[in-house]
């Protein structure tokens, strides 16, 4: 049992280094997906065609129910091996859960709060920023951490076509039998997507906090 705990001090390195990897992977794939999703989710909140609607959320449901091994195998030919196929990947498995939270508190807000503000005169671009985001917030940070869990999850089978991470040293533990490198590797995999989604925690609760507060002043 010793063995398993002086791994963390004997291959810090290497555990600090895949960590970075995995965070960097990770981190821009919830990023691209934030900056197209949560936008496009509150587009269309404002769109009346339902068949595009419907449209949308069935082609980003469709890379939610592709296997991640499938998907990855899918763009090497496209995309090659290393990074870029990886962070693709998991740019399209994060759109469907913070579109559909971001679409879903856009859609939970009452319409009369928002006549209300257009009786006293907010412009769309006032109410979108003054009334609905801060009304939607929770739904659309639900999402994110969701999400955020997700793909760091996943990005440990990015090692498989070559992008790094904590997944490189699970795979290199399993290929030469060493249990404690496995153990060190999963644990900390672990314990990131534990601190992104209490650290996501702890800020929607302060933007929230902070908006009530401004709301009832």
């Amino acid at each position: 049992m010793i063995e398993y705990i002086t791994v963390f001090s004997e291959r810090y390195r290497d555990l600090l280094t895949a960590l970075g990897e995995h965070i960097y992977i990770s981190g821009l794939s919830v990023l691209f997906g934030s900056l197209l999703a949560i936008p496009l989710g509150i587009y269309l909140t404002r769109m009346r065609t339902n068949w595009v609607k419907g449209t949308i959320f069935t082609i980003a449901n469709v890379f939610q129910t592709i296997p991640s091994l499938a998907l990855l195998a899918m763009l090497i030919p496209l995309l090659g091996v290393g990074l870029a196929p990886a962070i693709f990947a998991l740019f399209l498995y994060s759109l469907m859960p913070l579109l559909r939270n971001t679409y879903a508190g856009f859609q939970s807000i009452d319409p009369d709060i928002i006549e209300s503000a257009k009786g006293m005169g907010y412009s769309p671009f006032q109410r979108l920023t003054r009334i609905e985001l801060p009304l939607a917030f929770s739904y659309i940070m639900s999402g994110l951490r969701v999400t955020t869990v997700y793909i760091i999850s996943w990005t440990t089978l990015a090692t498989l076509i070559g992008a790094g991470g904590l997944g490189q040293l699970i795979v290199g533990g399993l290929g030469v039998n060493d249990k404690q490198l496995i153990f060190a590797a999963a644990v900390a995999s672990m314990l990131l997507a534990l601190f992104v989604d209490i650290a996501l925690n702890r800020v929607e609760r302060f933007v929230s906090q902070k908006t009530h507060t401004e709301t009832n002043a």
